[in-house]
């Protein structure tokens, strides 16, 4: 009894999106927003996209909390699918990018993208569907399985005052990493900024503006697909 109510105490203990996160789910001229109680996806309108991205929110983070960083990747023609975690949790659900892959038939090539904890989950997708997958993006995060026989690439992006990201942990998993593999490192970014939740524990002070480290990721994600749709 004691368990279970510590649980559900941890579990409802988790960062919100605040209200401009909330703002960039409403759909308009350029951009279709669809929720269900799974998903959060980013259409954009009159387009076909044959490239998307599936992204896994970081732990106790709610999902919507990514909209505006997500919102800014589908402006780039992607079709961008936020798979929403069970508790917050994306070690409840490692596998969503299963379910998302089945749904949108009309994506050729699939991007698993994921901040801090969802990126090491994404991963562990990725390393057991290394053939649905076109490509790996890690937001401070680091992969725990052994891609480096994957026959995709992977972008690492983190902040430079990032200070919930382990470094030793991070520095050990280089050699998990595919040979084809990315890393920028955001000058003044720091963890919390990747999404629009409000400061986190324990993180640093970031130098510029969470709209700011969003539009640099945008940014280094596109430059990332374009190259790997290239190669």
């Amino acid at each position: 009894m004691i368990a279970a109510g510590a649980f559900f105490w941890y579990v409802n203990d988790y960062y919100q999106a605040t209200v401009e996160a909330v703002e960039a789910l409403q759909s308009d001229e350029s951009i279709t927003v669809t929720e269900t109680d799974d998903t959060i996806t980013f259409t954009p309108n009159g387009k076909d996209p044959e490239e998307g991205v599936i992204f896994y929110p970081g732990g106790k983070v709610e999902a919507e909390a990514y909209a505006p960083l997500l919102r800014s990747l589908a402006e780039a023609d992607l079709l961008v699918v936020i798979a929403k975690m069970p508790f917050h949790l994306a070690v409840f659900d490692a596998d969503a990018a299963e379910a998302i892959m089945e749904q949108e038939v009309s994506v050729q090539d699939w991007y698993l993208a994921g901040h801090s904890l969802g990126g090491v989950m994404a991963s562990n997708f990725a390393a057991d569907q290394t053939d649905e997958v076109a490509g790996l993006i890690f937001l401070a995060a680091y992969p725990s399985n052994d891609l480096t026989d994957a026959p995709f690439s992977a972008l690492s992006i983190y902040g430079s005052e990032d200070e919930v990201l382990s470094r030793e942990s991070y520095d050990k998993a280089q050699a998990k990493l595919p040979d084809d593999y990315t890393e920028i490192v955001l000058d003044g970014g720091n963890h919390g900024q990747f999404g629009d939740y409000g400061p986190q524990e324990g993180d640093g002070t970031a130098s510029f503006s969470a709209n700011q480290q969003q539009q640099q990721t945008v940014e280094a994600i596109t430059a990332f697909i374009g190259n790997s749709h290239q190669q």
